[in-house]
């Protein structure tokens, strides 16, 4: 077994310039601040071309030897500077500003919209890789979007500006700096290109690396029940390791990039100053001193121009793999029928559902009908169908083909919101969020509900008597997946937030399999209750759930074999008899 997972989602082949330029439209809303920040990087290049006159106002007033211009040039770079160091702090404030704005709007419209991915998205990639691209990618976009993009335009500009003073004292010697920018720019495209495709392989390592470490922290009870450490340590090292080695290849890409860029400009410094000295009269020492220090200067901006390219390529990089993500089609939602509360009819025609990349179908023509407030028990091994199921009623997933219809309307005409306000659900992976018992009872649009209905939902489910003993009662925080409490306390949360929701229909996928035999015995007796004039889906191995339900579906291979009562199933004396009698002493059906 590979301890380091292979598959990660495909970042689109869109040119740097296509996806850098998206990047900048999240810029438009803000730019007003660029403009603010142009103009002080803008007087921050100036200052550098007025330092050049001052430097030639120096030798002239020492050559010239006039004591009434000794406080002329104190004064002038008196001036420049405080000229220069307002021009650079309304650059790079303003622009730090827009680069973070921009960076939490991206940040939250990447996790808004992960909210409404379809659940086959979730089935296909990995948590960890998710989770890296909201965190470690969007912060790659960073430093295209806030260092690179103010040493652009910083360093840039002051190019320009010595470079248009280079041209305005000597334009012919000039000239020769004009001849390296193509070199310089078809070693910056090579170097790019290297970097983007490395910046790729960087951020798949780093989702291998959230993957293992989540699964191990998830799983840590299960790792040391089986003496799974050292294999995780092995897993991590080979992540970190591989993560650790595309990180080495784009440091010595980038490395390499900016000694070559300097040495090329060098040259070209090298080759202006020996054909001055050699073939033009030197006319002003002054000038020619101003001329050369102006050169001088731009070789440090044109360095850091060459350090912005990679920069900019691994921040296109990143960015690249968030707008794959942003671009993936949200959860279909077409429906246009909105409706308070549905009596709870359910039928399923001719249903068939297929997973991506399964050779048999999960289901298979299925015809069931259920009527308002029936309780329906689900019986089959494990991967028979049966939470698949009760997964396609909340369109978790859409059938592949037939349909299902609640009260006589199909699914897919309900709107998501609505369909999903109707249905309830508890499952046997209980889901807690790091917040208090009350937040955890009254989640998501259930937030407005009253203090006093929270605690009769808890009293129904047999959970108030626990939640009394915690420290701050319903105001205690219960840790990440309610890590503070017992399988059975989580699982009657879940209970109690279900009911709470008070829907017309219920599903109970394994409600009850983290209860112990006195919990479930109360648990029983509320579900009793709450079951009464819903309509109620029960997915149960133990035959103590689904004894009392009106009807029972076997299910096998995502086939129905059989449907009745309990006692008609006995009498019938097929699949479900058999079960029954081979583990009468036995609470659960096992898989087969």
């Amino acid at each position: 077994m590979n301890p380091v997972q292979k598959e990660h989602p495909v970042v689109g082949d869109t040119s740097a310039w296509v996806v850098y330029k998206r990047l900048l439209t999240y810029v438009k809303p803000y730019w007003l601040l660029f403009v603010v920040g142009i103009v002080g990087f803008a007087l921050y290049g100036y200052s550098n071309k007025l330092f050049v006159h001052t430097l030639e106002n120096l030798i002239n007033v020492i050559s010239e030897n006039n004591p009434a211009d000794r406080y002329l040039v104190p004064l002038q770079v008196m001036g420049i500077t405080v000229l220069r160091s307002i021009g650079a702090f309304l650059g790079a404030y303003y622009l730090s500003k827009i680069a973070f704005s921009v960076i939490h709007n991206l940040r939250t419209q990447v996790f808004n919209h992960m909210t409404q991915l379809p659940n086959a998205h979730f089935d296909k990639s990995s948590s960890g890789h998710l989770i890296s691209v909201i965190t470690y990618n969007i912060n790659g976009v960073t430093s295209a979007a806030t260092d690179a993009l103010k040493i652009s335009l910083r360093e840039g500009l002051t190019v320009i500006f010595l470079f248009a003073t280079l041209i305005q004292m000597d334009w012919r010697l000039t000239m020769i700096f004009i001849v390296i920018a193509p070199v310089i720019g078809f070693l910056v495209s090579v170097v790019g290109k290297r970097l983007r495709r490395l910046s790729n392989k960087v951020q798949n390592s780093v989702g291998d690396i959230t993957q293992v470490a989540g699964e191990m922290i998830n799983g840590v009870r299960v790792m040391r029940s089986f003496g799974g450490e050292d294999y995780e340590k092995q897993r991590f090292e080979a992540a970190s390791r591989k993560n650790y080695q595309q990180n080495m290849k784009i440091v010595v890409t980038s490395a390499a990039n900016t000694p070559l860029i300097q040495l090329i400009v060098a040259a070209a410094m090298a080759a202006l100053i020996f054909i001055a000295l050699s073939f033009m009269e030197i006319a002003d020492p002054a000038k020619f001193v101003a001329y050369m220090t102006a050169a001088g200067m731009m070789l440090p901006s044109m360095r850091r121009l060459g350090e912005v390219a990679p920069a900019i390529l691994k921040g296109v990089a990143a960015a690249d793999s968030v707008f794959t993500l942003l671009d993936t089609p949200a959860e279909e939602d077409r429906g246009t029928r909105k409706i308070e509360r549905v009596k709870g009819e359910v039928e399923l025609k001719n249903v068939t559902f297929c997973y991506a990349n399964q050779p048999a179908p999960a289901l298979n023509k299925i015809n069931l009908t259920v009527n308002a407030g029936e309780v329906i028990a689900l019986v089959g091994r494990s991967g028979s169908g049966k939470s698949t199921l009760v997964g396609l009623l909340n369109r978790f997933h859409d059938v592949t083909s037939g349909d299902i219809l609640i009260d006589g309307i199909s699914v897919r005409d309900y709107t998501l919101a609505s369909l999903r306000e109707q249905i309830a659900l508890v499952n046997q992976q209980v889901t807690l969020f790091n917040d208090t018992v009350a937040g955890n009872i009254a989640y998501g649009s259930l937030q407005s509900r009253s203090l006093d209905e929270i605690r009769r939902a808890a009293d129904a489910a047999y959970a108030t008597e626990f939640i009394e003993q915690l420290p701050e009662g319903f105001n205690t925080i219960i840790g990440e997946s309610g890590a503070r409490l017992s399988g059975g306390q989580r699982q009657r949360l879940a209970i109690a937030r279900a009911l709470l929701k008070d829907a017309p229909i219920l599903i109970l996928d394994e409600a009850t399999s983290a209860l112990d035999n006195e919990s479930e015995h109360y648990i029983q007796a509320a579900l009793s209750t709450v079951m009464k004039g819903r309509t109620t889906f029960v997915v149960a191995h133990r035959l103590s759930t689904i004894e009392q339900a009106d009807r029972i579906i076997v299910l096998d291979h995502g086939e129905i074999l059989e449907q009745g009562t309990h006692a008609q199933l006995l009498e019938k004396n097929g699949h479900y008899a058999r079960l029954h009698a081979k583990h009468f002493n036995d609470d659960e059906i096992p898989p087969e």
